[in-house]
């Protein structure tokens, strides 16, 4: 395939994408539905915005597609390939967030993003990035079994090595240095990835993408109706606020919105509808709340539980 074809046959995939996740959540929530706000940006490009709230089951949910264009990379995207330091860009992807209302059910994150670089008659530099991770307030083995399963499956058709490769990078990722705790259990991450050519490296996107659902669906089913209390729900605003932390201060797609003059409203789409913090907060000792932070937000394998 021509490179020059490759932005155009990543974006047909990525608003099929968005079409079927929306879907998906439309149908596990039983009545709430997206608002679509579609978006243009000055430099070129845009995409739409899409944002379901106030569900039975999800508080919060968004699944945006962008295609932008731009003068030059910003320094969030250049950290190991200086040269590419100001050249005219166009990034693509689907980024989905999923708040839900019952603090048993955890919240989800998924993105596939794709990026090509280079000024006009240059060979374009481009690459793939993403993954999908999961973040419990009350922690079940058996959805993190079920998680981290869909994700080891992913990743098995193109080579030995590569969950646990993505699996690792995204537990360092994910994490929270001022408060040395993960944010949640994990999945996968995958950056600057080119590895095959295009085709092989596409497919790879392309089979994370398309595993989210599997992954998560059934998770949200089992918990959505479980009951709970003001304490269950206290514990969740409190854990959200972590979320917040690490999309304000630390992830990389947060910085490279901002930075390249993005869409504020789209990039901040990912923070929870209401969060808490309180001040020098511990869990009892012994409760499920204690559990999740000793137990689940702890890099383990979680396959070798089987």
């Amino acid at each position: 395939m021509n490179p020059t074809h490759y932005p155009e046959t990543v974006r047909d995939w990525l608003l099929s994408l968005q079409n079927r996740v929306c879907h998906a959540l439309e149908q596990e929530d039983g009545s709430a539905r997206f608002r679509a706000d579609a978006w243009t940006r000055d430099e070129g490009g845009g995409g739409e915005s899409r944002v379901l709230a106030d569900g039975p089951v999800l508080e919060k949910a968004g699944v945006n597609f962008s295609d932008v264009r731009g003068k030059g990379l910003p320094p969030s995207a250049t950290e190991r390939r200086p040269a590419l330091a100001g050249k005219p860009f166009r990034a693509m992807g689907v980024s989905v967030v999923v708040h839900p209302r019952n603090p048993y059910a955890p919240t989800s994150h998924m993105n596939v993003r794709f990026l090509s670089a280079g000024a006009p008659g240059e060979e374009p530099i481009w690459w793939f990035g993403g993954g999908f991770d999961l973040t419990p307030y009350y922690g079940f083995i058996e959805d993190a079994r079920h998680w981290h399963a869909c994700a080891r499956d992913a990743c098995v058709p193109f080579g030995d090595g590569g969950y646990d490769e993505f699996k690792e990078w995204c537990d360092r990722y994910f994490y929270l240095p001022h408060r040395r705790e993960t944010r949640g259990i994990g999945g996968l991450f995958f950056d600057d990835f080119n590895a095959g050519g295009f085709e092989q490296a596409f497919g790879f996107a392309q089979a994370v993408g398309e595993a989210y659902l599997s992954a998560y669906i059934p998770i949200l089913a089992r918990r959505k109706h479980m009951p709970a209390t003001e304490r269950e729900r206290t514990w969740q605003l409190i854990r959200r606020g972590r979320y917040a932390e690490f999309n304000l201060v630390y992830d990389r797609g947060t910085h490279f919105g901002l930075q390249s003059g993005g869409r504020t409203e789209s990039i901040l789409m990912s923070l929870p509808p209401l969060a808490r913090w309180e001040y020098d907060h511990h869990p009892a000792p012994g409760s499920p709340e204690a559990d999740l932070l000793e137990h689940f937000l702890k890099p383990r394998d979680w396959l070798a539980e089987e």
